[in-house]
């Protein structure tokens, strides 16, 4: 027991150093970009050039890494996806050429696939029970990450606009050095299995999926689901600024409370939660909280409601959780890796997907006066994907059987 608690502390230490440093870029990105390209024009190609590579690299190589975590062991996966990670905060934070800072970005998004390996480990180390709180866990340390790495890289930047860089890097080779000493292997060599070529591609994995008995319709679930929420996420910066004339300080503060609200839900609440309603029950509550939300934040005229609504969808969390957990008792032990990779190529897949619906209509609305509730059209797209999961969800619970 103390072996798995200290192994899962590390996996959250990772998650959250991972998190953090993704974090910490996102507010300056798009500065040294612009520092690098020497026109707004270019500024805007290139960093929708590095956002689109990012998401593209991570939903080829997560599949590949769980299925190579699957085949070699979760720990020299782990530890050189932390490395991997590091060395492009390192060259992001020396380069001086777009195309350089391009590759870079190829290199992180392979390498911050590890939260598919992190996945995995912790569905080795819990028992099926266990599992949602476990992922919950990591989702948690994912929102903690969330919290901190923005405000911190923009107080960092203000110095220096590749400082947050160098703290990034710095901090994932000494994680990489704390878990070649600490971090032991999850999946013993009987329970390995061998590579396949054909199931360690986002296409064959997801393949995986659903040839998983008893999963069927939770694929579509889970797809739609994180389609909505990247929806949200990717318009929601432009539809404040739209509405309620809000600055990025207006903005930062309502993000740190969404990840605040993260925490609480995964980290601290999920537990209770998963004891007391059960796996599917809490699924459905989730998202119904979810579309109820995203309904709320396209009608309401007030920004201080906004503030209302994230703390009230606090329940939302535990969705995807939930959803992973209930997956991942369909997958045999020796599959977790797979399993998960194909999960979190599903959702950076819909990361690719998400702007190419929620900026366009956006765009399309922009123009209408500030108190049109057409402006929020993006939101009643997500609470009718949310909708649409909710019935396919509820028709799955009924007919499939339980993994509990």
């Amino acid at each position: 027991m103390r072996h798995s608690r200290a192994s899962l502390r590390f996996i959250l230490i990772t998650v959250f150093v991972d998190m953090l440093g993704i974090g910490l870029m996102l507010p300056v990105l798009p500065s040294l970009v612009g520092e690098l390209a020497g026109s707004p024009d270019l500024q805007s190609y290139w960093y929708g050039a590095l956002m689109v590579t990012f998401g593209i690299t991570q939903f080829l190589a997560m599949p590949l890494l769980g299925a190579l975590s699957d085949r070699f062991g979760r720990r020299p996966i782990l530890l050189l996806s932390i490395f991997g990670l590091g060395s492009a905060y390192l060259i992001s934070a020396t380069t001086d050429s777009l195309l350089i800072l391009l590759l870079s970005r190829v290199l992180s998004g392979a390498t911050s696939a590890s939260f598919t390996v992190a996945n995995a480990y912790v569905a080795d180390i819990t028992t099926p029970a266990e599992r949602s709180k476990g992922f919950g866990a990591i989702g948690a340390a994912f929102g903690l990450g969330f919290i901190v790495g923005p405000a911190l890289g923009g107080i960092l930047a203000s110095d220096d606009l590749r400082l947050p860089f160098w703290i990034a890097s710095a901090m994932a080779l000494l994680n990489g050095l704390y878990g070649w000493f600490v971090l032991p292997e999850s999946l013993s060599v009987e329970r390995r299995r061998p590579l396949k070529l054909s199931q360690a591609n986002p296409f064959g994995a997801l393949k995986h999926l659903k040839g998983l008995q008893g999963v069927g319709l939770l694929i579509v679930v889970y797809s739609l689901i994180l389609l909505a929420q990247w929806i949200l996420q990717t318009t929601w910066v432009l539809y404040t600024s739209f509405r309620f004339q809000w600055q990025p300080a207006d903005n930062g503060m309502a993000l740190c409370l969404v990840g605040l609200m993260a925490v609480l839900a995964q980290g601290v609440f999920m537990g209770s939660l998963l004891q007391r309603f059960g796996e599917q029950k809490l699924a459905m509550m989730a998202m119904t909280s979810a579309m109820l939300a995203s309904i709320g934040y396209g009608l309401i005229d007030q920004s201080w409601m906004l503030y209302l609504l994230i703390t009230a969808n606090i329940l939302s969390f535990t969705a995807s959780p939930a959803l992973q957990g209930i997956i991942s008792k369909a997958a045999h032990e020796s599959e977790q890796g797979l399993t998960q990779g194909a999960l979190n190529s599903i959702a950076s897949l819909m990361t690719v997907i998400a702007p190419l619906i929620g900026t366009p209509l956006l765009g399309m609305v922009s123009t209408l006066p500030a108190d049109d509730w057409r402006l929020g059209s993006t939101f009643f797209v997500s609470a009718g994907l949310q909708f649409m999961a909710i019935l396919l969800a509820r028709r799955h619970f009924r007919a499939a059987p339980s993994f509990a």
